[in-house]
């Protein structure tokens, strides 16, 4: 159960760091702005309340399904902090890892909501956090990235304009080196765990 009693600022900003990286959302402005020249509707909102809403229930209903497996939360928390690194090496070196190879029929939900903003990345550091965090931050800083999703997919031709081509560059860059030292934290703290 939700206890807002936990409330922790320190969980909640590196919580909020590790979300807005892994869901990368200001790396996803050119697709965005490739949907829309396309001619096709990008819903802000929907596509805000979709990725919270899943979210959420996978950060709930994936320790059922860890159960279900017999695989408990430190060793996924290992497993997460490996896709977490490959993320980042991704991020740093431009070395496309993860495929994206789903229907594209669906701007908001497909391919926006899912899987680039909730892939296996954001799914597997959801849980990964859950480790890790107080569930309350979690959630918290999970609300603070679907306001952020929400207000640079509303206006993604305004943020294009202010960070310019290299401005998101070199941010999802600077992310990447957050990942990386994030998913290090996470593999050895967790690997302890299990020992």
């Amino acid at each position: 159960m939700m206890s807002f009693s936990n409330l922790d600022l320190q969980e909640m900003a590196s919580a909020f760091i590790v979300l807005f990286a892994v869901l990368d959302i200001t790396g996803a402005v050119p697709i965005i702005h490739d949907i829309q020249e396309r001619g096709k509707r990008v819903n802000a909102l929907k596509v805000a309340v979709a990725t919270f809403v899943l979210l959420v229930a996978f950060m709930y209903a994936g320790n059922m399904l860890l159960d279900l497996f017999s695989v408990d939360i430190s060793s996924f928390a290992v497993a997460g902090s490996i896709v977490i690194f490959l993320l980042s090496v991704e991020m740093l070196f431009g070395i496309p890892i993860f495929k994206n190879d789903g229907p594209k029929d669906s701007a908001t939900i497909v391919p926006l909501v899912f899987p680039l903003l909730v892939g296996a990345g954001s799914l597997t550091t959801i849980l990964s956090l859950r480790a890790e965090y107080h569930i309350a931050n979690i959630i918290v800083a999970l609300a603070l990235n679907t306001v952020v999703i929400y207000l640079v997919v509303k206006n993604a031709r305004i943020v294009e304009r202010v960070f310019g081509k290299g401005g998101v560059y070199v941010l999802r860059k600077f992310l990447g080196i957050i990942l990386l030292a994030i998913s290090v934290k996470l593999f050895t703290s967790n690997l302890t765990a299990l020992f």
